[in-house]
């Protein structure tokens, strides 16, 4: 199952060490994972999904992938860019209305070929059955991936990317405490939760909530217990496992999804003029921030091995200049 995938990324990503930012917070050792770095149209985590994902719609002879997001979306990016390798119709479900000016992802989504459909309100797939359908009566072979690639299929990515990740602690003699990533749909904090079991990583995972709202009526804590359930089943994993288990942050969420505050600035502006790296204004510099206030108020002990998880989403800091000068 974990080998079953389509290769569009260069893996494995670097894992590095942030050394001015590790002395600026003296009681602790900073690292990043360096998905940002996949390669495929920019980069992101994304890729690690769409691998396992591309490579169902290809087994199941599908042409045709339908998937949503909003206009910034690093998903609908990176699944355009995958269509175009594999050879597939792409559709794209954009929330809002359709802008005079294409930027960020959303211009890049376009060059890659998209077909991009404007969907006011539902950013989330509402109306992807009713697209399907429509292609269908034409004669296409339709593959949903749903709304960030967060299916079983796609958790398959993080769970390979635990076994990257074990692989890289062991040649470098390093052990990680604590890593911390950005959760919005669920699928990468549910493949880390599945990897993390399968691969006895003993580090403890800190999601960081991007986005309050529901998916389809399910809270994302629902969304990652409904797919590690399905994930322990698929791969015989004999464990036990209840909603209670799935921890997420949500002490930072509270400007809502794609509102960039102080707080995503200052954290995308320590980073790049400490370590030289960009985060995204959306998801990584809500994740970073709310990192680094941990590191500031001490909420994990002193000495930690910290590790953040770097998703990518550079092209949507040029939809975000104003709010970023």
């Amino acid at each position: 199952m974990i080998d079953n995938k389509f290769n569009l990324g260069f893996f494995p990503t670097p894992l590095q060490e942030l050394r001015k930012l590790s002395k600026k917070y003296p009681d602790y050792n900073i690292f990043i994972k360096r998905d940002d770095n996949t390669g495929l149209a920019s980069g992101g985590n994304k890729t690690r999904k769409l691998e396992y994902l591309i490579k169902q719609a290809l087994e199941e002879g599908c042409d045709t992938i339908i998937t949503a997001g909003a206009q910034q979306s690093n998903h609908c990016r990176q699944t355009a860019a995958a269509c175009s390798i594999a050879g597939l119709n792409c559709y794209l479900l954009l929330g809002g209305e359709k802008p005079e000016v294409y930027d960020g992802n959303l211009l890049l989504s376009s060059i890659l070929g998209a077909e991009i459909h404007f969907t006011g309100e539902n950013r989330k797939g509402e109306d992807i059955e009713a697209l399907k359908n429509k292609l269908e009566n034409k004669g296409n072979k339709c593959f949903v991936i749903p709304y960030g690639g967060s299916n079983v299929t796609g958790a398959m990515g993080f769970v390979n990317a635990v076994k990257e990740l074990k692989e890289q602690l062991i040649q470098q003699k390093l052990k990680i405490d604590y890593i911390f990533f950005a959760s919005s749909s669920g699928g990468m904090q549910a493949g880390l939760t599945l990897g993390k079991e399968i691969y006895n990583l003993n580090s403890e995972l800190i999601p960081i909530s991007i986005d309050k709202e529901e998916t389809n009526g399910l809270s994302l804590e629902e969304v990652v217990f409904n797919i590690v359930k399905e994930g322990l089943q698929k791969m015989n994993v004999n464990k036990k496992i209840q909603l209670s288990d799935i921890y997420l942050n949500r002490d930072y969420d509270k400007g809502g999804y794609g509102v960039v505050t102080k707080n995503e600035i200052n954290s995308i502006n320590e980073l790049a003029r400490n370590e030289g790296i960009l985060l995204d204004p959306v998801y990584t510099g809500r994740a970073f921030y709310g990192m680094l206030d941990y590191l500031k108020e001490k909420k994990i002990p002193s000495n930690s091995n910290v590790l953040f998880w770097h998703t990518g989403g550079l092209p949507a800091i040029f939809k975000y200049a104003n709010e970023l000068k």
